[in-house]
């Protein structure tokens, strides 16, 4: 894989054979599907690039592009130790020739976990924050604490959810030729979900499946982003909070069993911490009937199976 993009067009639309672009979509054949008159198909965006997959690409493309137009050299991000993002953001780095920066909430803990030592080994440099600074982040002090410690950098917010990122999540469904009335992807920042409902027609619904406890906040966050983006609410956009499973990273025995059992019947191993969640949502919400006969939903699987 080149570094260069030195020919990569301004709409990002061709970048060689990085990326499988358009992702595929792909119809669940279920009978518990098939007893409520429902069709789900996958939008499998976990097979776009098996280092930079899923939203992930969706949200790094044009704040790459962006950087590397302004004359950036350095990335900067934040993330957990457990973080896809700082994982994506990593290899996007490798391959597109930038350096990055990961700051990491909390302490080290040696030896690194998989996802932080793929960073490193990506030429990440890793700098960890105390957990109440962390919180500050955003702040105009904190970031100008690392400017001075980092250089100059192109600042990428957790998660990637910003304006450029939303560009890139508003692509999905017009890469989807079958009709559909709803479109579910899991929700953490809310930046997928704002950009994918920017990109339905006006009869269509997207739904985010919160993967935190207590998460109203999102709401207001993607209003804040679609307006940040758009200049105002795009779309027809719902959050359902109640598949959390207690929050983020944490499970119950019926998810890991839903898991298994979707591994068992259709050989896709569901990411526990988002897609898992959605999926266990999807298939709850259409055994309660709540969506009509007839009904066609996308599933966008926005990261690893």
């Amino acid at each position: 894989m080149s570094g260069d993009t030195t020919d990569w067009p301004d709409g990002a639309e061709n970048i060689g054979s990085l990326f499988r672009l358009p992702s595929p979509v792909e119809e669940l054949m279920d009978s518990r599907l098939e007893t409520r008159g429902v069709r789900l198909l996958l939008k499998r965006d976990d097979l776009i690039n098996p280092d930079i997959s899923g939203n992930k690409w969706r949200k790094l493309k044009y704040n790459i592009q962006a950087a590397r137009r302004h004359g950036y050299k350095r990335l900067l991000t934040f993330g957990g130790a457990y973080s896809n993002h700082i994982r994506a953001t990593a290899a996007a780095g490798f391959f597109f020739g930038l350096q990055t920066v990961g700051i990491i909430r909390g302490e080290q803990h040696l030896p690194l976990n998989p996802v932080l030592a793929y960073a490193v080994e990506h030429g990440m440099l890793l700098e960890y924050m105390d957990r109440q600074t962390y919180r500050r982040k955003r702040e105009s002090e904190v970031i100008e604490s690392l400017r001075d410690r980092f250089g100059d950098f192109y600042l990428i917010p957790e998660g990637g959810s910003n304006e450029l990122a939303l560009q890139g999540c508003a692509e999905i469904p017009n890469e989807i030729i079958e009709d559909f009335d709803f479109i579910c992807c899991p929700c953490g920042t809310g930046g997928t979900l704002a950009g994918i409902a920017a990109g339905l027609r006006g009869d269509q619904e997207a739904i985010g499946f919160a993967v935190l406890k207590g998460a109203d906040w999102l709401n207001n966050d993607v209003l804040h982003l679609q307006e940040g983006a758009y200049g105002g609410a795009q779309g027809r956009w719902r959050i359902n909070l109640d598949y959390h499973f207690g929050g983020y990273a944490k499970t119950k025995p019926e998810l890991w069993l839903f898991i298994e059992d979707f591994e068992e019947r259709h050989g896709l191993r569901l990411d526990w911490l988002y897609v898992g969640k959605m999926m266990y949502g999807i298939f709850d919400l259409v055994e309660r009937r709540i969506f009509e006969p007839g009904t066609t939903i996308v599933a966008v699987i926005t990261g690893p199976i």
